[in-house]
């Protein structure tokens, strides 16, 4: 199906600042807009931005609209600008947060403008495996699902390169919204925890493992759960914030491994951003 939205235009918070966990404020670009030198295969964290998207942003003015194109968008389908000096140009759906993300090209960065009119070739809603029944499927495309390099593990479960697991215990903001909308924030605030971990070398991009994350039907604890998910955002400031995990894969207990791939991003799978 066809949907669409528009470039939209940056905002920030009344007031604009935001506040670090020790309470100090300071004022942070990074969201909405075209974003000119972040892209997928970047660094998520290290920005003088808070949650920084990669690309493009659009949105639908119209809100039952926006609910449409952000249910039925799906990570790798094309994009195509339908006004504007880049009338024509096409890209790729990279993530969804407040607004959809796009990675187009950098000249076709450079000719867009606030408000031009971004159609999606909306498919991938409702995509299942028939060989792995248990395994539940959120905002893939059949791009991206012919693109992740799935095999079936010797313990019949559906394995998935990843370049890195977080621990479900860091999650934070977006456990109370449904999995089918938007991402989950971790927790980044702990500084030396995210180095220890050596989770502060994700990139915009990457696949993500959480164990004992059950995410059916939102963002829950379940022993012996796991779930894929997508980086989609930079990090943030914010106390319970931080990149953004946008769900891919869900499975209750015995239908997900994975193993660690540094180049298990999508920057890589699609030839985009910063590995175009």
């Amino acid at each position: 199906m066809a949907v669409c939205g528009y470039v939209s235009q940056p905002a920030l918070r009344p007031g604009g600042y935001l506040h670090h966990p020790d309470g100090r404020g300071v004022m942070l670009p990074g969201m909405y807009g075209v974003i000119y030198n972040a892209r997928v295969g970047d660094r998520a964290f290290g920005w003088a931005g808070d949650h920084v998207e990669p690309g493009v942003s659009i949105a639908h003015p119209d809100e039952k609209s926006d609910f449409a194109l952000h249910y039925l968008t799906c990570i790798g389908n094309e994009a195509m600008v339908t006004s504007g000096l880049a009338k024509g140009a096409r890209g790729v759906v990279t993530g969804e947060h407040a607004r959809l993300l796009v990675d187009f090209p950098d000249e076709v960065n450079e000719k867009l403008n606030i408000g031009d009119q971004i159609q999606i070739m909306a498919k991938g809603r409702g995509i299942a495996l028939a060989d792995f029944p248990h395994v539940e499927f959120k905002k893939t495309s059949p791009r991206l699902l012919q693109a992740l390099r799935l095999t079936r593990g010797e313990d019949g479960t559906l394995h998935v390169p990843v370049a890195m697991e977080l621990p479900i215990d860091i999650m934070g903001s977006g456990a109370e919204l449904n999995s089918e909308y938007v991402d989950q924030d971790l927790m980044s605030g702990d500084r030396q925890l995210m180095a220890d971990l050596g989770i502060d070398r994700m990139r915009l991009g990457d696949l993500i493992a959480i164990r004992h994350a059950d995410h059916h039907f939102g963002r829950s604890y379940r022993e012996g759960a796991v779930s894929i998910a997508l980086c989609i955002h930079g990090d943030s400031v914010m106390t319970g914030h931080g990149p953004g995990i946008l769900t891919l894969m869900t499975a209750a207990i015995g239908g997900i491994s994975f193993h660690i791939d540094p180049t298990a991003n999508i920057a890589d799978y699609f030839s985009i951003g910063a590995r175009a």
